[in-house]
């Protein structure tokens, strides 16, 4: 059974305690319809970050938006997974995901896979890395590390064909047979060697994710060289 699209959520912007000061869109909301389109390269308009999904508020322009983070997509069983886990309800857009899912799982999506939903043609692009905006939203004591470990955040999605995407749109997927999946990718970016070895041999990331990643993964040696004192 292919999977569907549960809801389409949207954030406004507010404030929390992280990040001090500044608003976020992280608390998203379910509407009846969202409009997806290629934001181009990251940057700030008019104090926010530019989103793939209009009307969609990204308060933090450095690490989010831009064609690689267009749309957030995360699988309504892995909610209701952490829902047990955590021992409470957790709605629709809890994640700040913009389409939470049904009946797939986004966490065994590869990399450059194509989902034509809705009238839009969207490509998985990378993971979503926690931090400290979603553990202030999530309010649980070691959140990042704990969601980090279980290693299943869902999908960030670029925008092949700009459309329309609606609860109960269907997904269907086109594997792109890549050999990276997302989590993998997820690890790269924590700190994990051989993932980022194979992430970058592989070379399925964008060309900034491309360069941040041999960054990080150059840094991490010369620390394992000097015996943890950093180059």
């Amino acid at each position: 059974m292919p999977g569907s699209v549960r809801s389409v959520n949207v954030g406004s912007p507010r404030r929390q305690r992280v990040p001090r000061g500044k608003a976020t869109g992280i608390a998203k909301q379910p509407v009846e319809v969202i409009a997806v389109a290629d934001p181009g390269p990251k940057r700030v308009e008019d104090g926010a970050a530019v989103s793939g999904v209009a009307g969609d508020f990204v308060g933090n322009g450095k690490h989010h938006g831009g064609s690689a983070q267009a749309v957030y997509a995360m699988a309504r069983e892995e909610l209701d997974w952490w829902s047990g886990e955590l021992g409470r309800e957790l709605p629709d857009g809890m994640f700040g995901e913009n389409l939470t899912t049904t009946g797939l799982d986004v966490d065994a999506a590869e990399m450059g896979d194509v989902w034509r939903v809705g009238s839009a043609v969207l490509r998985v692009s990378g993971p979503r890395v926690p931090c400290a905006t979603f553990a202030a939203r999530m309010g649980e004591r070691g959140w990042v590390k704990r969601v980090a470990a279980r290693g299943r955040l869902g999908a960030y999605l670029a925008v092949q064909e700009p459309g329309q995407i609606r609860p109960g749109d269907g997904i269907v997927v086109e594997r792109s047979h890549s050999g990276v999946d997302v989590p993998s990718v997820l690890r790269a970016y924590l700190g994990d060697a051989d993932a980022a070895h194979r992430v970058l041999r592989a070379r399925v990331l964008h060309d900034v994710g491309q360069a941040e990643l041999e960054s990080m993964h150059r840094r991490a040696g010369r620390t394992a060289a000097t015996g943890g004192e950093g180059g």
